[in-house]
């Protein structure tokens, strides 16, 4: 079966990209390069360890990738807690990105939902029924 999962999308501005995930989620960058016959890309994952999971950004030189498409196009990373949301949050916050009300409502009783330089909507969540 399969072995590892990863999630790749194009993006537009890499180095945003890298700041919004790595220093403002605080995930990984496992591995970046430059122009690969013709494309960018940034892959991030949990620190520590190459990871069962990974998120992929591409830029092809020269091709404007498009914004989400839907506030539902979402990526979720699930969190063992609150107190994990809440520093989320404020890392978050000290790069200047304010959480954003989720298109549904399940999302805010449960974490807090930001939106990336591409305008796809990401949600730092736990499985707590409420986050104080």
């Amino acid at each position: 079966m399969f072995t590892r999962f990863r999630s790749a999308r194009p993006g537009n501005d890499l180095g945003a990209l890298r700041r919004f995930y790595a220093e403002g989620l605080g995930l990984a960058v496992l591995a970046a390069w430059d122009d690969h016959d013709g494309f960018d890309g940034l892959v991030l994952g949990p620190a520590g360890a190459r990871g069962d999971w990974q998120i992929e950004f591409v830029a092809e030189r020269g091709v404007a990738a498009p914004r989400a498409p839907t506030p539902e196009h979402l990526l979720v990373l699930y969190v063992p807690d609150a107190a994990a949301v809440r520093a989320a949050v404020a890392r978050m916050a000290a790069l200047g990105v304010a959480t954003t009300p989720p298109n549904n409502p399940y999302w805010a009783r449960r974490g807090a939902q930001f939106v990336d330089p591409d305008g796809y909507g990401v949600v730092v969540c736990t499985v707590e029924e409420s986050i104080p």
